[in-house]
């Protein structure tokens, strides 16, 4: 392969960037190690000094993709690992790359934040290497551009161009970062000026003017509509924002949302056309426009405040253009679509600001009743689960107050009297009994297979809580439910006959 010519124009569409006070010494490929740093800034200065990648890049390339957030080896939605992301799935194979020119072991990749940056660090000089770069180029930050969009793994151009920018941007603004275990990271701002070579922008997007159009791959949507748009689904991406949006071009996916919006500026592209049908929440596909937000639903760092505007105004055009009221009945959670297993936005979304943002009311529709799985709440406790407690405590007479997801001591005394009034340990705190008997408050029809409506996804959600696996509450009464059922008074010893009559009510009332 040629060497990539590479010149000094200014990063376009960055603008004039302001630089941090001093002025940064250019990075070396092997810097002095101090004696102080922490174990990951030690890593990064050592996989630098081996791989002659500059340490900075190193950083930046790690926080754009992760927030130097490990995530204890999960993989993100496009199967990346660990604070460099090392890719492993059927298209993208950098953690299998790694592991060969490390030497290191995919699971020792995936868990030791030391073995993961050095594997980052191998990736990119392999990529170096191939390109031609002299020792004194791979000194340069600038010259790594095209290299950096090679390791975002997009094969369009302008995704490619996206991922490649986001760390620029970070390396021109500079960062503060906390790694895993607390240690603070921090990155001085400095100019940069890379080439872009033949790395296109992306286009416009058709639909919603300030966001940028790069379209998904045709095998992870449908063409039209088998409803109308009835609602705005809000998602979190479980990865960064350019990876995301190559993994939506990816045939493989089988996934898909209308937009993605960036972490660090609210940037917005568009990825599949209003009118048709991105494949994100199930059976809240055919009627949603889905708003995937980059970031990971355990790390708080990534809701700012300019994702919150812009994402805010997103759903106030759409809620303007299809006629859908501005509230929490119509502007939802992934989690609380029915029939899916996901959490995300997650507790860390702030729905009251976002709300107040879109122009509408924090309130005014359904509490969500269904989760894949019920936590043990306290005083103290917030979220979700807490509005639930709420919301059904205040439904069975007992006086939780407002239902705004905060456990405080009116929600205890409820709790604590609901409690002695089902015959349960008067803690005051909500485990697995007193979320089967909350749950399924209420009346109690006979059900079998066959059954829908309310009362199914009554039961559904106690059986969850009962059992301590997902039951999916979608109301309707198939086999899954029934084997449910027979597992319950399988374990409750109660006739064991897959319906529901007044024995298997009662034992999930009385919190059995």
């Amino acid at each position: 392969m040629p060497r990539i010519p590479l010149g000094r124009a200014a990063l376009a569409g960055l603008g004039t960037l302001a630089v941090v006070a001093a002025a940064v010494q250019p990075v070396s490929a092997a810097p002095r190690a101090d004696r102080a740093e922490g174990p990951v800034t030690h890593a990064f200065s050592s996989a630098s000094a081996e791989y002659g990648v500059p340490r900075d890049l190193l950083i930046a390339l790690g926080y754009s993709e992760t927030h130097l957030d490990g995530h204890h080896g999960l993989p993100s939605q496009a199967g990346g690992y660990g604070v460099m992301h090392l890719v492993s799935n059927p298209d993208q194979h950098t953690l299998e790359l790694a592991s060969r020119l490390t030497g290191d072991t995919a699971r020792e990749l995936r868990t030791d934040i030391a073995a993961n940056i050095r594997g980052g660090a191998a990736v990119l000089r392999s990529y170096a290497d191939h390109a031609g770069l002299s020792k004194a180029e791979r000194r340069d930050t600038d010259s790594w551009y095209p290299l950096l969009a090679r390791y975002g793994g997009a094969t369009d151009p302008a995704t490619a161009r996206l991922y490649a920018d986001t760390v620029y941007t970070f390396l021109a603004k500079g960062v503060t970062a906390r790694a895993e275990g607390g240690e603070k990271l921090t990155l001085p701002a400095r100019e940069v000026a890379p080439e872009r070579g033949s790395l296109a922008p992306a286009a416009q997007s058709p639909d919603y003017p300030s966001a940028l159009w790069v379209p998904a791959n045709a095998a992870n949507y449908a063409v039209g509509r088998t409803a109308s748009i009835s609602k705005v689904v809000i998602h979190v991406t479980e990865g960064s924002y350019a990876g995301t949006i190559s993994w939506f071009q990816n045939p493989s996916a089988q996934v898909s949302a209308h937009y993605v919006v960036r972490s660090s500026d609210g940037q917005i592209t568009q990825m599949v056309r209003e009118k048709d049908t991105a494949w994100h929440a199930r059976s809240g596909n055919a009627s949603g426009i889905g708003i995937e937000h980059e970031g990971y639903i355990d790390n708080p760092s990534w809701f700012t405040d300019a994702m919150y505007r812009s994402s805010a105004a997103l759903t106030a055009s759409i809620c303007a253009r299809y006629g859908i009221p501005k509230d929490r009945a119509h502007i939802v959670g992934h989690s609380e679509v029915p029939g899916n297993d996901h959490t995300d936005p997650g507790p860390n979304w702030n729905w009251t600001y976002y709300m107040q943002l879109v122009g509408g009311s924090t309130g005014g529709g359904e509490v969500q009743l269904s989760f894949p799985s019920y936590d043990t709440l306290r005083s103290g406790s917030t979220g979700a689960q807490v509005s639930a407690a709420q919301s059904l405590l205040n439904a069975a007479g007992f006086d939780a107050g407002t239902v705004d997801g905060s456990f405080g001591t009116k929600t205890t005394s409820a709790v604590t009297a609901f409690q002695k009034a089902r015959g349960l340990g008067a803690d005051g705190v909500v485990g697995a009994r007193t979320w089967t008997a909350l749950l399924s408050a209420g009346s109690t029809p006979a059900l079998s297979q066959g059954s829908t409506g309310a009362a199914v996804q009554r039961l559904q959600r106690a059986l969850t809580a009962a059992l301590g696996r997902t039951v999916t509450a979608d109301g309707d009464f198939g086999s899954g439910t029934q084997q449910a059922v027979r597992d319950y008074q399988t374990s409750r010893s109660l006739g064991i006959d897959g319906q529901v009559g007044p024995a298997t009510w009662g034992a999930l009332q009385a919190g059995r």
